[in-house]
């Protein structure tokens, strides 16, 4: 019942206040495309609400799209980017951005705003817009973030196979990675609560079950349910999914409850449950969903805005799956 009320927020969803936090890219503006492009965003939420409609899970596609465009070069659309012939240089050709989708979905709300537009909006905005616009209908924050990002003439496989951490990655390595995207210690926390939508693959998690480190707690009833659904240790095939936790339609603080009772899907989760700078903060938005809602509102702005190209350093793309 909570994630069929989730799905059906998105029909309730309206321009609420948002919350403002700073920006930390001087040329980034909440206010960009004020003059160049004054509907930009009610054009992306329209698109996207669209597609929620007919796919619920697609809120945790459009977060997962912008994560890892950001891990790799920056917030810069370069994960759109096509292969050049014969190559298979795109970050999509990693084996770590298995189960990336909506990329169809970003390419027609960019023929939508060419229409609308033209040569004024960027597709690495239009992925940030996507991921943020997809939060509040899933029952999370409505949050606003500035905009003004450009896109990048370059992808690279080998970059992505380097950049996206794996779902075992450490907590040090972990918290190192958002600290370069200037996340604190708490925000860093937060953003993993992303993982509160959608799910994750076997060929993901077999390692925990069949190769299960000391610091990786899993509660044993969970653990049983998992080797039912991924029952190999090289998954038989990549189309079973398993939810991230128990409402993965609702952007909820579910996920935090889950982990502190070992039932986190990946290893990552099991450890900042209990690493001792971690697992407080786990423990703080468990207990508190506004609290929760307000630090991911501060690093989802901070995460989007890291390491993006602006003015001259990038260019807006014609289509998004090829520079210009």
């Amino acid at each position: 019942m909570r994630n069929h009320a989730c799905f059906m927020l998105f029909v309730k969803v309206a321009l609420g206040m948002g919350i403002l936090v700073g920006v930390w890219e001087a040329q980034l503006d909440y206010d960009y495309y004020k003059s160049s492009c004054p509907d930009v965003e009610n054009t992306v939420r329209k698109a996207v609400l669209g597609v929620i409609l007919t796919d619920p899970t697609a809120p945790a596609a459009f977060l997962r799209l912008l994560f890892h465009d950001c891990q790799v070069q920056g917030c810069d659309a370069s994960i759109l980017l096509d292969s050049k012939p014969a190559k298979g240089n795109s970050e999509m050709a990693s084996g770590m951005n298995l189960g990336i989708r909506r990329l169809e979905t970003i390419h027609s709300i960019k023929e939508k705003l060419e229409a609308k537009c033209p040569g004024q909006v960027s597709c690495a905005d239009i992925v940030a817009l996507a991921a943020k616009v997809s939060v509040a209908p899933s029952g999370g924050p409505d949050i606003q973030i500035p905009l003004g990002r450009k896109d990048s003439t370059t992808s690279s496989r080998q970059a992505a196979d380097v950049k996206i951490p794996p779902s075992n990655v450490t907590v040090d390595t972990l918290l190192d990675i958002f600290k370069s995207k200037s996340l604190n210690l708490e925000e860093s926390v937060a953003i993993m609560g992303a993982h509160t939508l959608g799910g994750g693959h076997c060929l993901n998690i077999v390692d925990r079950l069949f190769d299960r480190q000391p610091d990786d707690q899993i509660n044993p009833g969970f653990g049983v349910i998992l080797r039912l659904l991924c029952p190999t240790k090289t998954p038989l095939t990549n189309l079973t999914v398993v939810p991230n936790d128990k409402t993965p339609l609702c952007f909820d603080n579910q996920y935090y409850r889950d982990v502190l009772l070992g039932n986190g899907l990946f290893t990552i989760d099991s450890r900042i449950s209990t690493d001792q700078r971690t697992a407080p903060i786990v423990r703080q938005f468990a207990a508190d969903s506004r609290r929760f809602f307000r630090v991911f509102t501060s690093a989802f702005v901070k995460l989007s805005s890291s390491n993006v190209l602006t003015n001259e350093e990038g260019q807006v793309r014609r289509k998004c799956n090829q520079v210009n």
